[in-house]
């Protein structure tokens, strides 16, 4: 494999551990994909520095 090649699957990677932290906090993670995949690791570390866990919403019954 080439080192680009190398670098997409790691920033990629990074990007859907980015989507699943995101979810863990109850937010969207294809946003937070989206975003991990332009910002990578600062996005990482906004979301774990900045965004608190969104309780999740009552549902009637």
């Amino acid at each position: 494999m080439g080192e680009n090649t190398e670098f997409a699957v790691g920033w990629g990677t990074l990007a859907m551990l980015t989507a699943g932290l995101a979810q863990s906090k109850n937010r969207s993670g294809g946003g937070w994909f989206l975003l991990g995949m332009l910002l990578g690791p600062i996005a990482v570390f906004v979301l774990v520095v900045f965004c608190e866990p969104i309780p999740p919403a009552d549902r009637p019954a």
